[in-house]
């Protein structure tokens, strides 16, 4: 162990790649794990941008950092997006599962058909057990790697006042497909979770004023969070310091979960 214990936390020499990483707690991430010294590549689904803000991050960070088009529900697409991160930056240390799409079509049973249900498990359930797979394999040949998935305190409770059972449900399996993942690959990697409770993202527009009032009220630090607020928990889950954190899905939510 060094004598210094903040060189546990660095990430230097290590390359991390983060899906839905053009924006918001993705980005956040992304960002972190770039200025900890990582080389990073950043997975996108359908914003251009990302080739821009990975060129930028690289430029202000001083690492490696390239943009990779990669629709998570995409089983092959997922496949050929990872083995080509480790052609070009040599190997893969660290997987961010962080894409995932939210529910707005109100109570389970209203929607006339199923395509709402069947695109959020595609993205949420099915698109992080497509980079588990393919993340897994190649930590199991190198014999080393960090997987972190992003859950949601959403996986714990039934939200209010919105109806969302089918994000939440989407939500637990992927909490369950950590723990599970954490026992199965405990000889060659470590599996993670990390849950946020309400943060202002892209993906929380779809509330209006009066539905974030009900939110704050319920969270005892009487805010939302932002993305920067929960980041600290991805770059322990990546870094050194970790080595013995398997299996753990780590709550990040002002409190809300306590009441």
């Amino acid at each position: 162990m060094s004598t210094d214990p903040l060189s546990l936390f660095s990430l230097k020499g290590k390359v991390a790649f983060v899906t839905g990483a053009s924006t918001g707690i993705g980005y956040a991430i992304a960002q972190t794990f770039a200025y900890a010294g990582a080389n990073v590549a950043l997975g996108y689904n359908s914003s251009p941008s990302a080739i821009k803000t990975a060129e930028n991050l690289a430029t202000s960070a001083g690492v490696k950092v390239s943009a990779f088009k990669c629709p998570v529900s995409e089983s092959e697409v997922v496949e050929s997006t990872l083995r080509e991160i480790v052609k070009e930056f040599g190997k893969l240390d660290v997987v961010v599962s962080n894409a995932g799409i939210t529910w707005t079509s109100g109570s389970l049973i209203d929607p006339e058909d199923h395509k709402a249900w069947k695109e959020i498990m595609d993205v949420n359930v099915d698109g992080n057990y497509y980079v588990a797979k393919a993340a897994g394999r190649i930590f199991k040949m190198q014999g080393f790697g960090s997987l972190i998935f992003t859950s949601s305190i959403s996986a714990l409770i039934v939200n209010i006042p919105q109806r969302q059972a089918a994000y939440n449900i989407s939500k637990a399996a992927v909490t369950a497909l950590s723990k599970n993942l954490a026992v199965e690959w405990a000889g060659f990697a470590r599996v993670n979770s990390v849950s946020p409770g309400y943060t202002i993202t892209e993906i929380t527009k779809f509330a209006d004023v009066e539905m974030k009032k009900e939110w704050k009220k319920l969270t005892p630090l009487g805010r939302e969070a932002h993305p920067s607020e929960l980041v600290g928990a991805y770059l322990y889950l990546a870094s050194d310091a970790s080595t013995y954190t398997t299996g753990a899905d780590i709550v990040i939510d002002g409190g809300y979960t306590l009441l």
